[in-house]
């Protein structure tokens, strides 16, 4: 592959000498310029014509944020926000960034390589691939006559990755308080989870919330995977219930896709709608795959409208899409399917 060129932005510079380092660490990246704040990003911007520009949210002078909805109208450029923990990062995301990383709080060696050498440098490349500037929302909450009755103990799961965040709101915010339970899994790390749920929570007509063990599954109700344990869904008595237990990874990542699906499969068979979005690579596929042998309908993102084409063509590529639909469409197939 050609070398990715790439800007850092940070207002710290030994945190900047420190990302510049890490980069250039892996022959596939090149950092073009290193600046301190978004005018002199502007003027780099101009000037190396980067692949990818790292972005810090907090700077003096112009936020991060700011940076980027006075850029990506004039400039679509796919940025990897750097963030500690801090719910301004979805504003971020809503803004048009592809993805963020967490700044590790405490800087030990271990920790700070494993923010640098491998989040960082993973991220980016994966932003690299992005579409950006095309995500668009549905002007109208159209999704059709009411929740059939003898539906309500349907279960409807959720999985994304990068681009996700967006996603996962511009279908969630179309769901009716008569909408059967939803469980989803975000690639997201710890923390961040609960803030994008309560921000879900106050966006969208439904309840959000970051799933607990022993959590009901029930209609108008959204539980999104914490972002350091594996979500399943269960059966206990007559009900649905979720439990978050398990640390390690799967498919390289905690919580998983598979293990929510796979989980659903099991439990809820043709009870269950599955519906895969945007990210990169395959996470999620096998389950929606397992899913769709169980008797679930099951949805796929289109290439159109995912800001990353990987998981949803990986499941599309194994027959487990029985529906690939624009982003936009598909809290209304939601509907269709419930009625």
């Amino acid at each position: 592959m050609k070398q990715l060129r790439v800007l850092v932005v940070d207002d710290s510079i030994l945190f900047r000498n420190l990302l510049v380092q890490s980069l250039e660490s892996d022959p596939n990246i090149k950092v073009v310029a290193q600046v301190r704040d978004p005018f002199e990003a502007r003027d780099a911007i101009i000037q190396y014509k980067p692949d990818v520009m790292t972005l810090d949210v907090e700077m003096p002078r112009m936020s991060g944020i700011e940076f980027l909805r006075k850029l990506m109208p004039q400039y679509p450029l796919p940025v990897v926000m750097i963030s500690s923990l801090n719910d301004k990062v979805f504003d971020a995301l809503e803004a048009g960034a592809v993805d963020f990383v967490n700044k590790p709080s405490n800087l030990d060696r271990a920790s700070l390589s494993n923010f640098l050498k491998q989040e960082l440098v993973t991220k980016v490349k994966i932003a690299s691939t992005a579409k950006v500037g095309s995500m668009k929302h549905a002007e109208t909450f159209n999704t059709g006559d009411s929740v059939n009755p003898t539906f309500k103990d349907r279960i409807i799961a959720i999985g994304a990755s990068t681009g996700g965040t967006e996603a996962i709101y511009e279908v969630v915010r179309q769901f009716r308080r008569d909408i059967p339970g939803v469980v989803i899994v975000q690639h997201m790390p710890p923390g961040f989870t609960k803030m994008y749920a309560n921000r879900l929570n106050n966006q969208c007509q439904v309840a959000v919330k970051e799933a607990v063990t022993g959590d009901r599954v029930m209609p108008g109700q959204v539980l999104i995977a914490p972002g350091d344990k594996q979500m399943r869904l269960v059966k206990v008595g007559d009900s649905f219930q979720v439990e978050c237990r398990g640390t390690e990874r799967v498919n390289g990542h905690c919580p998983s896709v598979d293990v929510l699906f796979n989980s659903v499969a099991r439990v809820a068979g043709k009870k269950a709608i599955g519906v895969i979005l945007t990210g990169m690579g395959g996470d999620g596929a096998k389950g929606l795959l397992a899913m769709r042998q169980a008797g679930s309908p099951t949805i796929g993102e289109d290439e159109a409208s995912c800001v990353v084409y990987g998981m949803p063509k990986v499941a599309y590529d194994i027959g487990a899409v029985q529906y690939q639909l624009s982003l936009t469409a598909i809290a209304g197939k939601v509907y269709g399917l419930l009625k």
